[in-house]
């Protein structure tokens, strides 16, 4: 077969060979015809049969999410086999098939909307949310009654190349990754949240490869580079031989770098800089440590309510956050309060339709219009501090009103758990992400009422230029080395160190080289960023003073385009590590 070459969107860097597996949900066509008397004993047993393989694939993903994720998690398929085998619905459902002689398919499909139905008005929240289960259960139990596989990441049997139309937050929180080598998605651009897991998950990544599902084929050859955005399908000999070359040239690089993994991020001034790690969930916990992180400046909390059918309890966040608080002993651990909406949604919560979801309700908005929800989130936090040094970072601020109800909801928490005899560290530090205008443009007055500054730069560069960081079509429009937001981080920062306000970056910036000159030179004190960055990022550190990082930084705010800017730290940068 030809050799066919595709370019993409670097997500996360590597090298990575394998067999195809593409992910997609496929269409199922539900069979409306009536079937005859005597096709019904044949429809009992496709029903039958088609909930046995349902049953063995649940009970296989219950054992992959119990080693991957845990134990609390696992349990959830519990629940799922139990409505699976459910004899008050295999009853309704050979009745339809004897009475009215449906096909198995349609009589399922009938009583799953039933079911949906029923339990979407219910009055009970708890029982509300337990339509998005029956729609999961029942889509497997039709698809295996058609004899269609519904494909998941958990389920992949040998490790392979992921191909994909897209892949939501929870698809990646869930893959395997002894299973997956590397992934490609036609859509997402680098700052897209597929991208962001595969950096913390340290997959090698390709987004936005908006032909790849034109041209490949389950089982079929591929080689992915991540660090270029190169796609190689059917490879030929060359390629192979080149890319076996290039593969240990990167490996070579990582053992270089892994030099560095005990040593301090300090300036040849003397000046430490804090490289830590964000993370998505508690498993991340380990491979940020062995890249050398020195705590969590951004836990993505969102995650632990994602692959579930409801919300996470009191207990069970406590649990999650203390274990990563724990793992990273007296390093700070920044958690970030839940940060849902936009493309980030749970199948247990009804979103509104919006326009703009991006604009719309998401994040502390949603938390400051559903304080029950908010409030055992806090809750956790605080109780997690117990355990170690704890931060408190509130997304998607615009206003100190904003700030202020959240750090009061904040104190009663703090009051509930001191009436409770329940520990918690009284001195935790909060902070806001600074990841809209707004909030770098009121950056002197939340100074006042504020321990840290993070800058959410993936959010501040989409809204500061109005680009849509998840839309292809004007990927190259998407910068955040573009002046005004850089400018827009100095100003802020300089308002916020003035005040006694430390600041650090949380966004994919952080861990970007060309990038770090910059940021240091303005008065970051702190850069967190996926795992696999640090290394390089300590590097540069160490090879520079602040003198130094002060001067680039104030010629980068003189310079009026991107490409200038670019143009000029990368001359800086290569000047700085090769001296």
């Amino acid at each position: 077969m030809a050799t066919i070459k595709i370019k993409g969107i670097s997500a996360c860097p590597g090298v990575v060979s394998g067999k195809v597996f593409i992910f997609a949900q496929p269409e199922i066509k539900i069979n409306e015809k009536q079937i005859a008397t005597s096709q019904i004993e044949q429809e009992y047993k496709l029903f039958d049969e088609g909930r046995t393989k349902a049953q063995e694939q649940l009970e296989k993903i219950k054992e992959i999410t119990l080693k991957n994720i845990g134990a609390e998690e696992a349990e959830i398929f519990d629940g799922h086999i139990e409505i699976l085998l459910d004899e008050g619905m295999e009853e309704e459902v050979k009745t339809l098939i004897k009475d009215e002689l449906y096909s198995a398919d349609k009589a399922t499909q009938t009583v799953a909307e039933q079911y949906i139905e029923m339990f979407s008005t219910m009055e009970d929240t708890y029982m509300r949310e337990r339509a998005a289960d029956m729609k999961d259960i029942f889509r497997r139990l039709v698809s295996n009654i058609l004899g269609i596989h519904i494909p998941q990441l958990s389920e992949i049997e040998e490790a392979s190349v992921v191909i994909a139309f897209d892949l939501t937050p929870s698809d990646t929180a869930q893959m395997d990754r002894t299973k997956v080598l590397g992934f490609v998605t036609a859509e997402g651009g680098a700052t897209s949240h597929v991208a962001i897991m595969s950096r913390t998950l340290v997959i090698p990544a390709i987004v936005g490869a908006r032909e790849i599902l034109d041209h490949v084929q389950n089982g079929q050859e591929i080689i992915l580079d991540g660090s270029e955005g190169d796609i190689i399908i059917n490879p030929s000999a060359d390629d192979k031989k080149f890319y076996d070359t290039k593969l240990t040239e990167y490996k070579k690089e990582l053992e270089r770098l892994a030099t560095l993994k005990n040593l301090p991020a300090v300036t040849k001034d003397g000046v430490h800089i804090e490289l830590c790690a964000n993370v998505g969930t508690d498993i991340d916990a380990k491979p940020a440590l062995d890249q050398g992180a020195k705590g969590v400046g951004l836990y993505r909390s969102e995650f632990l309510y994602m692959d579930r059918s409801n919300w996470p309890s009191e207990e069970e966040q406590t649990n999650a956050y203390a274990n990563v608080v724990r793992a990273f002993d007296e390093d700070l651990v920044i958690i970030r309060t839940l940060d849902i909406g936009g493309d980030k949604v749970l199948d247990y919560f009804a979103f509104p339709h919006e326009l703009n979801p991006f604009l719309g309700w998401r994040a502390l908005r949603v938390c400051l219009d559903k304080v029950d929800i908010f409030k055992t989130q806090l809750r956790s936090i605080l109780r997690a501090s117990a355990f170690g040094k704890v931060g408190i970072m509130y997304p998607m601020v615009i206003s100190l009103e904003e700030v202020q109800k959240s750090n009061d909801i904040l104190e009663e928490c703090k009051k509930e758990l001191l009436a409770e005899g329940i520990a918690f560290d009284p001195n935790i530090q909060c902070g806001v992400m600074i990841e809209t205008p707004a909030a770098a443009m009121i950056a002197n007055e939340l100074a006042d009422i504020v321990d840290f500054f993070s800058y959410g730069t993936n959010d501040l560069t989409q809204y500061t230029l109005a680009v849509d960081r998840g839309n292809p079509h004007i990927v190259s429009l998407y910068d955040s080395l573009h002046p005004s937001v850089l400018r827009l981080m100095a100003q802020a920062t300089a308002a916020a160190t003035t005040k006694g306000v430390w600041v650090g970056v949380c966004g994919e910036l952080g861990g970007n080289p060309l990038a770090t000159l910059f940021l240091m030179g303005i008065g970051v004190t702190e850069l967190s960023m996926s795992a696999i960055s640090i290394p390089k990022i300590k590097e540069i550190v160490r090879a520079t003073t602040i003198p130094e990082a002060k001067e680039i930084a104030q010629k980068v705010l003189s310079l009026g385009t991107g490409t200038e800017i670019k143009k000029f730290l990368t001359e800086s940068l290569e000047k700085v590590l090769n001296r």
